[in-house]
């Protein structure tokens, strides 16, 4: 986290701002609802996708923080938590950062609703200050989203995901949002599209390399807030499983297939399934994709202005790739 807080320094105090305003916006006048809004602020996570808008925002508006770009983060923030508790009840996950999910102290119907709340929360808040750029791309994200977790349901349960139809998955599930946030910051402060477009796709490649990222922990030693080998467990084809089908002769690709339909909770099948993936090369593989994306984005943020928020944001990429968990 020391990297992260030194990445913070340059919008310290527009993260305090920030916050004092979010935990406002989900106040309630139903008591249970502001339990569980108080149990999700006090449980926040790095909040990396705020930072991306005030650091975004500064580096094109020397420095300058308006009051569209708060409420960008807002609804981002708003957008993003309810997409997490979302999530939590389709994959019935206990577990959110180390804590209880909602889901999990709550029961699912009243998880569902939180969230539903948190998505109306952020709709309310564009209308209400006729920030309709920042509705029309969130709404085109949660629609994405959507797609994209529907695709992957789809694809899991015939385990036919190739290397294309994969990338349409993160794009839509986890680059879509961190796309949208840099597009945010951008059009609360320029009317430039070429800007806007060019923040916009540095999103978009920051978020498929923190999907590639988050798919080698699976494989990683460490506890990460996540057991290894669950996407494993839960039938979800990640870059370097996928590359290795493809890479393996008939017979070890149709044993992985069995393995991963019929023997998936089996630890002992799982540990050969990581071994297989590493000794073929499977992350090798996905650790250069990644690469590829995160220099994209590094080399598409050096066309931006130079600034302190420049170098802030040079380290907040690196550190997509570079996290711990």
């Amino acid at each position: 986290m020391s990297k992260l807080y030194n990445i913070r320094k340059p919008i310290n105090l527009e993260m305090e701002i920030f916050e004092e305003k979010f935990s406002k916006l989900m106040l309630s006048k139903v008591p249970l609802l502001n339990r569980i809004t108080h149990y999700i602020i006090k449980r926040k996570g790095k909040q990396m996708r705020p930072m991306f808008i005030f650091l975004f925002s500064k580096l094109l508006n020397q420095g300058i923080v308006n009051e569209k770009v708060y409420r960008g983060a807002s609804v981002i923030e708003l957008i993003h938590t309810a997409t997490l508790i979302h999530d939590d009840v389709v994959d019935d996950s206990k577990r959110r950062r180390g804590f209880f999910s909602i889901n999990a102290i709550w029961k699912n119907k009243i998880a569902v609703l939180v969230g539903d709340f948190l998505l109306s929360r952020g709709m309310i808040l564009c209308i209400e200050n006729k920030d309709y750029e920042h509705l029309d791309i969130i709404s085109e994200s949660v629609k994405k989203m959507s797609e994209g977790e529907l695709l992957q349901i789809e694809k899991t349960r015939s385990l036919d995901i190739d290397e294309i139809v994969y990338f349409e998955i993160i794009k839509k599930k986890t680059a879509s949002l961190i796309s949208s946030c840099c597009k945010i910051a951008a059009v609360s402060v320029t009317k430039q599209k070429k800007i806007i477009e060019s923040v916009s796709r540095i999103g978009e490649n920051i978020g498929i390399a923190f999907q590639i990222k988050d798919d080698l922990f699976d494989y990683g030693k460490r506890k990460i807030g996540k057991p290894r080998g669950i996407d494993i467990k839960e039938k979800k084809l990640t870059l370097p499983l996928i590359y290795t089908l493809n890479e393996v002769d008939k017979s070890k690709r149709k044993w992985l297939i069995n393995s991963i339909k019929k023997h998936n909770k089996d630890k002992s099948r799982i540990k050969e399934i990581i071994s297989l993936v590493k000794e073929t090369g499977g992350l090798d593989y996905a650790i250069e994709k990644m690469n590829y994306f995160h220099k994209i984005a590094l080399d598409d943020l050096k066309n931006l202005p130079d600034n302190e928020y420049k170098k802030s944001l040079t380290d907040m990429i690196n550190y997509v790739i570079q996290r711990d968990f």
